[in-house]
């Protein structure tokens, strides 16, 4: 079989998982987790979808653009196209939460994708992924996170999933509670 061939096979099953997970499912891209393990060894702890905050892509955060050294951005953040690196897009997010004794936690998982440009070249990037939780005007968690993607040889693209575990929100989640995640260029000591 060709790298093509796979690559297409195996996007085509990621996505397949991303659609069958929705607001309240409890299967989808988590449906080979066992009940024992996510309930892990705490009794007390209840899987939770119903009360689980949804996740936004937050505006201006799921597009990031990575040019050559030197080129200079305009307002937009946007340069001459021609050297351009890479791109990536976020473009799907689903959670999963359960109920513990330190408060309700979140597994955060994005779906995105990363092309290469004409100053581009196959390798290993490392995208800044910030999941942050806010209640109204409150930030709740807030967490900067390197990670790295890798296009294989010949490609020129690929697709990647990042997964963010152990979100906790101490504070009990209000009907204002909402998670987002996005690309954030800030500084990565940020928590």
């Amino acid at each position: 079989m060709s790298g093509k061939y796979l690559t297409k096979m195996l996007s085509f099953g990621l996505l397949a998982g991303l659609a069958a997970c929705s607001a309240t499912d409890t299967g989808g891209m988590f449906s080979s987790v066992k009940k024992s393990d996510t309930a892990g060894n705490d009794p007390k702890m209840v899987v939770m979808q119903g009360a689980c905050p949804q996740v936004y892509l937050r505006e201006g955060t799921a597009v990031y653009t990575q040019y050559a050294k030197g080129v200079k951005k305009n307002v937009q953040g946007l340069a001459d196209p021609n050297k351009l690196v890479i791109q990536a897009t976020l473009d799907a997010t689903t959670r999963q939460c359960r109920q513990t004794d330190q408060g309700l936690v979140v597994t955060v998982v994005v779906r995105g994708r990363v092309i290469t440009g004409p100053e581009g070249k196959d390798g290993t990037y490392s995208l800044p992924i910030r999941v942050a939780a806010t209640d109204g005007d409150q930030t709740l968690y807030s967490e900067l996170t390197p990670f790295e993607v890798t296009i294989p040889p010949g490609q020129g693209n690929t697709q990647f999933i990042f997964t963010k575990e152990n979100v906790v929100l101490s504070a009990p989640a209000s009907g204002l509670t909402r998670l987002f995640a996005g690309i954030d260029e800030g500084p990565y000591n940020t928590k």
